[in-house]
């Protein structure tokens, strides 16, 4: 898998040098991050004592060549209302933004670096 897109604990990993997760990420030429993440990462920042620090070390990840934010748009609605669907009918739901960053992920054909395994029930989702 040379392009993926992470998820919230997959950012959290890297700041806290999780050896597996820093070896993934240097392996990889494209590394997505969506606007979902993004708000899941300043939400936690906002309940620390580091804020500024925290948005600072994000902002200079995200000026790294290899990452791309990836906005939620229109098309991206499209697919998260089919993981909504395919996860209603099997009886097996995750949490609501999970979904979208699953329906990213589907959208831009990139696998999904997660640390969660609750994202193996979406039909079609790659994952790293």
């Amino acid at each position: 898998m040379r392009r993926i897109i992470i998820d919230t604990n997959v950012y959290v990993a890297f700041k806290r040098n999780v050896p597996d997760v820093i070896k993934v990420l240097r392996g990889v030429e494209y590394i997505g991050i969506n606007t979902v993440v993004l708000g899941e990462l300043h939400s936690g920042f906002k309940g620390g004592q580091k804020e500024a620090l925290n948005i600072k070390e994000l902002e200079e990840f995200l000026d790294t060549p290899r990452v791309n934010v990836i906005p939620i748009d229109e098309i991206t609605a499209e697919f998260y209302a089919q993981v909504y669907w395919n996860l209603k009918r099997k009886g097996s739901p995750i949490p609501t933004n999970d979904m979208w960053i699953a329906a990213s992920s589907l959208q831009h054909g990139l696998a999904l670096f997660t640390l969660d395994t609750h994202f193996t029930v979406i039909d079609g989702l790659m994952l790293k």
